[in-house]
């Protein structure tokens, strides 16, 4: 991959891309623990550039190109919902659709909460509430969590075919060929296990939000497989029914994934959101 531009934000550098007509709608994707801005396809991207949104993804402190923290340095969910903050003020963004997956659902629940006015809509996927109310990952999936670095090129790329493997619910089939070249890919960009790390210390200190979602007035989107074994399905279930007006979109067969077949799904429901809310700001 070619190079891609770089913002400064919070006292950090973040690398980021974009798809689409700049006229378009802002829209703010938000990637999983460890995982780079690659995470999100290009296709996908582009689905939701076709729908009227100017696109935005990029990598997380620690994760892909962006800036990777001194080894005893410590960051809180909050700061890294900061750094996404920061890229809309260097973008000149006043506010955008908000996208988080995973880990990036977390930190988008978080720019809602703590930046209410920068969010349009909020959509949060294979989520959940952190803290005493986030219903645990199963014993597998927490074994994939805690597997030990691989020391070779190779073991790391079987590691991450592994991990997709087993996310994946029953629904999807595993296309070794796509997601061998994913990983891939992902592993010669940029790897960075001590990042991995300490975004995963920065999950498990993170207090419940269970409470405070109850205050957003964010038109919100929650989509959850039923198949998940790293964030059940219950924590999904958990997010949208605190978040007064919330839809819960709830996919049979999928799991800790947003696989190609549920794309449009996923893309018509976050434009019908983006509509309605544009609907109610004008009336």
């Amino acid at each position: 991959m070619g190079p891609m531009p770089r913002a400064e934000s919070n006292g950090i550098e973040l690398e980021y891309d974009t798809f689409g007509d700049p006229a378009g709608s802002p829209l703010l994707l938000i990637g999983g623990l460890g995982t780079q801005l690659i995470t999100w396809d290009e296709e996908f991207c582009e689905l939701l550039a076709g729908r009227g949104f100017h696109v935005t993804r990029f990598d997380n402190r620690d994760a892909g190109l962006s800036s990777w923290m001194a080894g005893g340095d410590e960051y809180t969910l909050d700061e890294m919902a900061a750094d996404a903050v920061g890229l809309l003020d260097a973008l000149g963004i006043r506010a955008a659709h908000v996208v988080g997956a995973s880990m990036g659902g977390f930190i988008a629940q978080l720019i809602a909460l703590d930046h209410p006015d920068r969010v349009l809509t909020l959509t949060s996927m294979i989520s959940g509430p952190n803290g005493r109310d986030q219903v645990q990952p199963t014993p597998k999936a927490m074994a994939l969590l805690l597997t030990p670095v691989p020391a070779t090129r190779e073991e790391r790329v079987d590691l991450g075919l592994r991990s997709k493997k087993e996310l994946l619910g029953p629904g999807d089939p595993f296309n070794a060929r796509y997601e061998r070249a994913r990983v891939e890919m992902a592993v010669d960009r940029a790897y960075h296990p001590a990042g991995f790390v300490r975004q995963l210390q920065a999950i498990t200190a993170a207090p419940s939000r269970l409470s405070r979602l109850a205050e957003l007035r964010v038109p919100t989107l929650v989509v959850h497989g039923d198949a998940d074994i790293l964030v059940p399905v219950e924590n999904g279930r958990l997010v949208a029914a605190a978040i007064p007006g919330a839809r819960l979109l709830e996919i049979p067969g999928m799991g800790h994934d947003v696989p190609r077949r549920v794309w449009p799904q996923v893309v018509d429901a976050i434009a019908d959101l983006a509509r309605q809310s544009s609907a109610a700001r004008r009336a």
